[in-house]
């Protein structure tokens, strides 16, 4: 990369968003763009969480791009091995090999008032661009707690890790092994691992809902078929998502209707949980869908092993090689793995960019993230986010709302376009009134949701306990929304007179 190389568009990050951007951006005619990635290779959280065990949680035909279907997926939900290979054969199908910049990692991005443009300083140098798509994603910087007495572990010889970065080359056999957490990846881990270590603790802050994961191996008949006829392909797309459109109102209008799924995650943990003791420890107190729903059929029978100690309460501190938790359990342990999630409401992207003001989008939202459709943020002309605040999802697919987000990408970099034949280069800047609007009808929709009513504190809430994560409703509602880009909801900017490009 050139010290002063220019670009059209920047896009940040190559998980399935920033793959997704740079295709569409080719397809949109456009090839004056680049992907900055911080890792050496593509695939975002799927090259990241390599943990044993890690798996989708959303069926496989569901869970990739509808415009690169893949007939050949082995399984109903996929592992990580799969998808990662998935991903990188997008990136060769599409032809973006050439504007990958791995090992690019960005470390400030400011925007130019005067030039309109984006200054990105990267790793390996400093580029502009008129436009930053930034697609890092929620779950890419993982989350660690402060545990006091955490280092005298390390110092005395133990082994700590945090899930999305697995220590690979640490041999668990045998091992005296503490996982932290009970979520998406923990309840993958456990099973994986019980079997080869010595003895298994599980620290539970709070206990999960787990319904039984309906996976099998995709016969070669099947895949034959979506090969030969890929419209079958599509017909079991379709179906995915219409039986997940359908479940929508339950989360977000009628929690009260989620009583029957309880009952059959009940009774997928009365299967394997015989000890009442035990049974007791892993029952939630709150509604079904409040946190992540989470799919295993493997977790609660590894619960039940002989060699697994499940302490239901969160760690407190650590004094030497002995973890302590909140209700004063003690275990001595050789490793531990911290499955504790991400930097979701706060992500440290948000600190390296700078708005027109002079400050950092972290400081724009220092109460709570707000971006107009989920996708740009008043004060940051020219700057979108893929997977941006109140875009996630929690029973679907989130490749359809990146794709619904690419849509409205598109249209934004159209009306760019014609903006910047009349006079000379412009930008759009989200008006503060059409953010606040947008936020204000989101939040409204939000409280009836069973994520703000379901009597549990997730990560889907920032520190204000605000659900500034999810979309309350559905994926073909998020559609209609990002179709096209409404001009009056922005400020268009024009380069002044006499000003000089830089």
């Amino acid at each position: 990369m050139g010290q002063h190389e220019h670009v059209r568009v920047a896009v940040i990050g190559s998980g399935f968003g920033g793959l997704g951007a740079a295709v569409r951006l080719r397809r949109e005619g456009i090839t004056d763009f680049v992907v900055l990635e911080r890792a050496d290779s593509v695939g975002g959280t799927w090259r990241d969480n390599s943990y044993p065990g890690c798996a989708c949680d959303v069926p496989s035909h569901l869970y990739s791009f509808s415009f690169a279907p893949n007939p050949d997926w082995p399984r109903t939900f996929s592992g990580q091995r799969h998808i990662r290979a998935y991903l990188e054969h997008v990136t060769d199908t599409f032809g973006l090999r050439p504007h990958l910049r791995f090992r690019h990692e960005v470390t400030m991005m400011t925007w130019d008032n005067d030039a309109l443009r984006w200054r990105i300083e990267t790793t390996r140098g400093t580029l502009t661009a008129d436009v930053v798509v930034s697609a890092t994603g929620p779950l890419s910087d993982p989350k660690i707690p402060d545990i006091p007495g955490l280092a005298s572990f390390e110092e005395s010889g133990g082994r700590v890790f945090h899930s999305a970065r697995w220590d690979h080359d640490y041999d668990l056999a045998g091992k005296r092994v503490a996982v932290i957490g009970t979520g998406a990846s923990a309840i993958q881990i456990v099973p994986s691992i019980q079997p080869e270590v010595g003895r298994l603790t599980l620290f539970q802050r709070t206990p999960a809902w787990v319904m039984p994961r309906m996976d099998r191996p995709i016969t070669g008949a099947e895949r034959w078929l979506h090969r030969q006829l890929p419209f079958t392909g599509k017909a079991r797309r379709g179906l995915l998502w219409g039986i997940r459109e359908l479940q929508v109102s339950a989360f977000t209008k009628r929690p009260a209707e989620l009583g029957l799924v309880e009952s059959i995650a009940k009774a997928n943990m009365a299967r394997a949980i015989k000890d009442p003791a035990l049974r007791a420890k892993l029952t939630p107190s709150y509604r079904i869908g409040c946190k992540r729903i989470l799919l295993s059929s493997d977790y609660y029978p590894a619960l039940a092993r002989p060699n697994v100690d499940v302490v239901a309460s969160g760690l407190a501190e650590v004094r030497g090689r002995t973890l302590v938790a909140a209700d004063g359990t003690e275990a001595e342990v050789d490793a531990v793995i911290f499955s504790t999630g991400f930097h979701v409401t706060d992500m440290p992207i948000a600190e390296r960019v700078v708005g027109a003001d002079g400050i950092t989008l972290a400081e724009a939202w220092k109460d709570g993230m707000e971006a107009l459709r989920g996708a740009t943020a008043a004060g940051f002309p020219n700057w979108m986010t893929i997977i941006g605040p109140n875009t996630g999802l929690g029973n679907s697919s989130m490749i359809l709302m990146i794709e619904s987000q690419l849509n409205y990408m598109a249209d934004y970099l159209r009306q760019l376009d014609v903006l910047d034949r009349p006079g000379g280069r412009a930008a759009l800047a989200a008006r503060p009134s059409a953010v606040a609007a947008w936020n204000r009808r989101v939040q409204t929709r939000m409280e009836r949701t069973v994520w703000k009513s379901g009597g549990c504190d997730s990560w889907y809430l920032d520190a204000n306990g605000r659900n500034t994560t999810l979309w309350p409703g559905t994926t073909s509602e998020f559609r209609r929304a990002t179709r096209s880009v409404d001009l009056s909801e922005y400020e268009v900017v024009r380069l002044q007179e006499g000003a000089a490009a830089r």
